[in-house]
């Protein structure tokens, strides 16, 4: 009799997701599910890159946003304990970028390190050599080699790997050097959402960008086609109040909408 069913091995690096969903959902996280108009940013983008500048409208983004928490480091900070919080000087950015390993599509984190101090052009070109890079079985993190003590980690039952999220969050030096202080998941990069989506993240603060979608706006009490891009943020109300939620998030709006160092 002919089965009716098939089983298929779960990549090992997708443990490692389960485990953060899990750990993630005792975050106190404040979604704000965001539309961006980014009509003037793509024009500028577009004629960039007709003149042979190698940018990409993903790592203009990821510029923008380290800009933006430049100007408000409180947001990217670890809650270091009941009375204090550690800021550190660099936004290092924690990317998923999916792979093909042995035959599957899976996603891989990508560590960017100093967004706030690299081009759009260099940041755009660690994205690029993450995509061609090839990968095996034992990779779980996009540009490192992966140390023996990681690898064990996939050996261990469920309750001791989260018990092992729950230490390095603990220990924010520790989380800011394994996966810096501020998350990117673009689904928008698979695939057109004309939606939002919300994601999970052991971040301070983090991002989930959908799909560029022309919308009807009104600017000037006239209706417009504009393209807009729908991103969720998540940001962690054990590290920053209300108010500086805002401030940063309109920062955030004026540099995206201006098309910051597109000019």
């Amino acid at each position: 009799m002919e089965k009716s069913f098939a089983f298929n091995i779960v990549p090992t690096s997708r443990i490692a997701s389960f485990d953060v969903y899990s750990v993630a959902k005792l975050k106190h996280h404040v979604a704000a599910f965001l539309e961006f108009d980014v009509t003037e940013s793509r024009i500028k983008i577009k004629q960039l890159k007709r003149s042979g500048q190698n940018i990409s409208f993903n790592a203009w983004l990821i510029k923008v946003i380290g800009m933006a928490l430049e100007l408000h480091p409180e947001v990217s900070s670890y809650l270091y304990n009941k009375k204090k919080l550690i800021t550190f000087k660099d936004i290092n950015i924690s990317l998923i970028v999916e792979k093909e390993i042995e035959g599957k599509k899976v996603p891989m984190p990508l560590i960017i390190e100093q967004i706030n101090k690299k081009s759009i052009a260099e940041i755009a070109q660690e994205i690029e050599n993450a995509k061609t890079k090839v990968l095996s079985n034992n990779d779980i993190v996009l540009h490192k080699r992966s140390k023996k003590y990681e690898n064990l980690y996939y050996l261990l039952p469920g309750f001791m790997r989260r018990v092992f999220w729950h230490f390095m969050l603990r220990n924010p030096k520790m989380a800011y050097k394994n996966m810096g202080n501020v998350g990117i998941t673009s689904l928008g990069m698979i695939g057109k959402i004309n939606g939002w989506f919300i994601h999970k993240s052991l971040h301070p603060v983090s991002f989930g960008t959908g799909s560029i979608i022309k919308k009807p706006i009104v600017i000037n009490n006239e209706i417009k086609i504009r393209e807009i891009l729908n991103v969720t943020v998540l940001l962690d109300h054990d590290v920053v109040d209300g108010a500086p939620m805002v401030r940063f998030l309109n920062d955030l709006n004026n540099l995206i909408e201006k098309g910051y160092e597109l000019a």
